[in-house]
């Protein structure tokens, strides 16, 4: 199971859901999560997605720690199994 054929299962949930999973690209800042999840009562999150076993990058560390900072929740998704417990999570806070 490879990077992509992860997100594509997020993406598939996340719109099973009535949700958004926004690709999110910030040119200038680079390191920031792959997906900009969004479901309705104002509920956001973003997503960093990996192959199985994979680890974040320096940077991609320092971008989860400065958006968590500010409040937000940031997962790193390394396998479909993982996609029902961060769509929960997100929707229960």
């Amino acid at each position: 199971m490879n990077e992509k054929h992860i997100e594509k299962k997020l993406r598939e949930a996340v719109r099973g859901m009535g949700g958004i999973a926004a690709k999110f690209v910030s040119p200038g800042w680079d390191g920031v999560p792959d997906r900009l999840l969004l479901f309705s009562g104002g509920k956001a999150a973003f997503v960093e997605v990996k192959k199985p076993g994979g680890k974040l990058k320096p940077l991609q560390q320092k971008r989860k720690r400065q958006l968590e900072a500010l409040g937000f929740k940031v997962y790193v998704l390394d396998g479909i199994e993982q996609i029902g417990g961060i769509l929960d999570d997100i929707q229960t806070t």
